[in-house]
């Protein structure tokens, strides 16, 4: 099977990458490209065998399997300019939240699905979300499932929770990034502790925490009891968190679905779904 990646920009090298990285796809069945082609060499330059083309053209007229991981206002233009290749047997995959597989259906005939990916994935670890077309062949299906488990739980979800499952898969380390950097801010401004000591354990602390619950040792709430003694230090911690953090994660949700609402009426033109 010939594999072609067209966008090889953040979340399209980490895509490339993490398959490739987890043998999930061979260096050699792979073409990409990129608006910028030196970033497309970036990757040829550590994986030999890659083949950079000029254009998204030349990669889906070599390939069956095309990822569309380009940002949602150019995806339509790279579709309508790639649509002469897109035949009947080959199946095409974004990897944008606000396109859905509907829209992506309206104007092609192949088989569709869009997997929205998480940085996690390049650790070959984490979640893929999915959704496939009403017309997605079932063999593709089977063959998306099965190459993204090389690198990722992929998990299959409605349309109506596209945005809110990629707020907390694809946005979440983001968010929790920053949060960590506040915390450590704060250990150095409240405390004795330097920068690069405070670095070196707080991520330490979410890498352990991050295999304490993917082996099963404990739930969330479950691990929150354990650490959280009964009149204990980080029960001191725990009060000032419920007092202080109001609302603050219910106003990132709002803020996240304005802008995805924002997103879809301005490509919602592009795709004719009457």
């Amino acid at each position: 099977m010939k594999i072609g990646i067209i966008g090889t920009g953040n979340m399209g090298r980490i895509l490339t990458e993490a398959l490739l990285d987890s043998k999930a796809v061979s260096p050699s069945s792979l073409k990409i490209t990129n608006r910028t082609k030196a970033k497309a060499l970036e990757i040829k330059q550590i994986y030999n065998e890659v083949q950079v083309e000029d254009n998204g053209k030349a990669v889906a007229e070599h390939s069956t399997l095309i990822f569309i991981c380009v940002k949602p206002k150019d995806i339509h233009h790279v579709i309508k300019d790639i649509t002469p290749s897109l035949t009947k047997d080959k199946c095409m995959v974004s990897i944008t939240s606000p396109i859905s597989v509907q829209q992506l259906e309206s104007i092609t005939t192949c088989s569709v699905a869009r997997i929205i990916p998480s940085i996690t994935n390049r650790a070959l670890s984490g979640i893929s979300l999915f959704s496939f077309g009403k017309h997605c062949d079932p063999k593709w299906k089977k063959t998306l499932q099965e190459m993204f488990a090389h690198i990722s739980k992929p998990v299959e979800i409605e349309e109506e929770i596209t945005r809110v499952a990629s707020d907390i898969v694809s946005c979440g380390p983001a968010f929790f990034s920053y949060l960590t950097q506040r915390f450590i801010t704060a250990a150095v401004k409240e405390t004795k502790i330097d920068k690069e000591t405070a670095t070196t354990l707080a991520e330490g602390m979410l890498i352990g925490l991050g295999d304490l619950l993917k082996k099963g040792f404990y739930t969330l709430p479950t691990l929150q009891e354990k650490v959280c003694v009964k009149g204990g230090i980080t029960g001191e911690g725990i009060k000032v968190l419920e007092n202080e953090l109001g609302d603050v994660f219910e106003h990132i949700f709002q803020a996240t679905h304005t802008k995805f609402a924002e997103e879809l009426e301005h490509i919602k033109k592009h795709y004719d779904l009457s």
